[in-house]
């Protein structure tokens, strides 16, 4: 059989895999954790119906189900309980159906939220991809349940509970838009977890600016988000952390100069770490030989690594984002380890335990945060209780968001007040990832850590991703 006749049987061989797992994916993976793998508003506390302006099909305190799949019958019948109010039978139901379905952030958040009923509270929305990428979003959602859950089991804020409103904007950013405006004209919200995606931030971003309501992003990297306003605040490190990280590892570690360059030109996340990476890189003594744009139609991973080779690539850096991560899987699987290879955090998932497997070995990237790597144990020995696994660095990271929020509440509890207590150049507080301080900008000052998949057991895949010390 010829080399072209077999690349062509292992690219369509690899297709099929992944239509077949991308199928299947989500029932895969339901249980596991992908650790391992400017106006004010001043009415905050507020007492809140679950009726109220929150009928939308997209929102939800817990009067309907965002997140369908693999529900019980038990939280079925508290979302409707809650939805007439019978707030003493949701939380009776809520309660069985963690017992069965432990991880179940969402069950949680509506369990918080019932205990609440028509009482006052503070209420903070948190919108994630549901549609789109319910791994992410579950991520997300078990940060902000367990520091909801340990808010109010601990007597909430100055005896006051938190509430946590739940939104799907698919990480689109037309739907961020619209639940962003519905967000600011709500006097109960005081404060907003999100979004996921850059572009999605971005789009949302100017109209918690414009309204004074702060948003705090618990994954939105781009290094533009630190020009969006004094209402906009994240606790993940800007792209600027992660291209100068993945660039010394290369020039210091790999001791390699040559790199090839693979992104989306479509995505802000993407082509933010592929300048941070490039102008580092560059900076620094190395050379981006090619680049290749995993937007264009005419992709041929077959015809990129020959590329990348003929020009003298000695590393492959994979910097696009969640949205092309199947091209991104080809190229890995052609290249069978023959280059090293370096990826931003879109690739700290456990589809990329899964897919590669063995392929994926030895592969670096750059998170926030690991459970492995970590300077405050009470978190990851918490959340192993609560949801009976490991959890990522976007719960870690959603998880800080929320307690952001929280302490700026218990200092100040009005949506002006939460920005100017976030903005005291004294702030600060220990989270789920350490020290918890915002610059001037809203960035975080927080070094990110790199960590390179090895074989293992704790992912159930045979590969971990690892801390690399």
């Amino acid at each position: 059989m010829s080399q072209k006749r077999e690349t062509t049987v292992l690219l369509l061989s690899l297709l099929m895999t992944l239509g077949v797992i991308g199928g299947g994916l989500w029932w895969l993976t339901k249980d596991k954790q992908s650790s391992n793998p400017t106006e004010t508003i001043e009415s905050a506390g507020k007492p809140q119906s679950t009726k109220s302006t929150f009928d939308q099909k997209q929102i939800s305190t817990g009067n309907k189900l965002l997140i369908s799949q693999d529900t019980t019958p038990q939280k079925q019948k508290a979302v409707q309980a809650i939805a007439n109010a019978n707030y003493s039978e949701a939380v009776s139901q809520l309660e069985q159906s963690l017992k069965i379905k432990r991880n179940d952030p969402e069950a949680l958040i509506y369990l918080n939220n019932a205990r609440i009923g028509d009482n006052k509270a503070y209420s903070i929305a948190v919108p994630v991809p549901v549609g789109t990428d319910m791994t992410t979003a579950k991520e997300i959602l078990r940060g902000v349940a367990q520091a909801q859950d340990e808010i109010n089991q601990q007597g909430g804020i100055n005896s006051v509970p938190l509430k946590v409103i739940i939104a799907n904007d698919d990480n689109n950013p037309k739907s961020a838009k619209e639940i962003a405006q519905n967000f600011v004209k709500s006097q109960d919200i005081v404060g907003v977890v999100g979004h996921f995606s850059t572009g999605v931030t971005l789009a949302a971003a100017p109209i918690y600016q414009k309204h004074g309501l702060v948003a705090i992003s618990p994954t939105s990297t781009s290094v533009a988000l630190s020009d969006l306003g004094d209402y906009i605040f994240r606790t993940v490190p800007s792209d600027r952390f992660s291209g100068n990280t993945l660039s010394k590892y290369m020039l210091e570690k790999l001791n390699q100069r040559q790199a090839a360059i693979i992104y989306n030109s479509q995505s802000d996340y993407s082509k933010s770490l592929r300048d941070a990476f490039t102008t580092n890189s560059v900076g620094d003594g190395g050379e981006i030989v090619t680049e290749t744009d995993l937007s264009q139609g005419n992709f041929n991973p077959a015809e990129t690594l020959q590329s990348a080779a003929s020009n003298g690539a000695e590393v492959l850096v994979f910097l696009d984002d969640s949205t092309t991560l199947d091209k991104a899987f080809l190229l890995m699987q052609l290249n069978n380890r023959q280059l090293p290879m370096l990826a931003g955090d879109s690739f700290y998932r456990p589809q990329t335990l899964q897919i590669l497997g063995e392929k994926a070995a030895g592969l670096v990237v750059s998170v926030p945060w690991h459970i492995s790597g970590n300077t405050n144990p009470n978190f990851p020995d918490a959340a192993r209780r609560l949801w009976g696994g490991d959890v990522s660095w976007r719960t870690a990271m959603a998880y800080d968001a929320t307690k952001a929020l929280a302490a700026g509440l218990a200092n100040s509890p009005s949506r002006q007040g939460i920005q100017q207590t976030l903005s005291q150049s004294g702030f600060s507080f220990d989270g789920a990832s350490g020290t918890v301080k915002f610059l001037p900008s809203g960035d975080r000052n927080w070094a990110v850590q790199l960590v390179k998949v090895q074989p293992g057991n704790r992912s159930s895949y045979g590969y971990d991703f690892v801390p690399v010390y």
